[in-house]
């Protein structure tokens, strides 16, 4: 039988399937987003973005990233 290598996270309230593999990186590349301008939150937790290389996602994590918007 063939094991299954995807996790189940929940992405800004949202229910996504990522590689068991995925750092944090990997995930905001794949979204196309930069880190310049977004805080990461994972588990409610706010984490340094110099340590998302080394961040591996976990099944059932929850993730949410928002974006930073300039305005006067």
């Amino acid at each position: 039988m063939k094991k299954n290598k995807k996790i189940k996270i929940i992405l800004n309230g949202k229910l996504r399937s990522v590689q068991k593999t995925t750092s944090i990186y990997d995930l905001m590349r794949s979204l196309k987003l930069s880190t310049d301008k977004v805080a990461i939150e994972l588990n409610k937790e706010i984490i340094n973005k110099k340590t998302i290389k080394n961040l591996y996602l976990k099944n059932k994590d929850k993730i949410e990233i928002v974006h930073f918007i300039g305005g006067g």
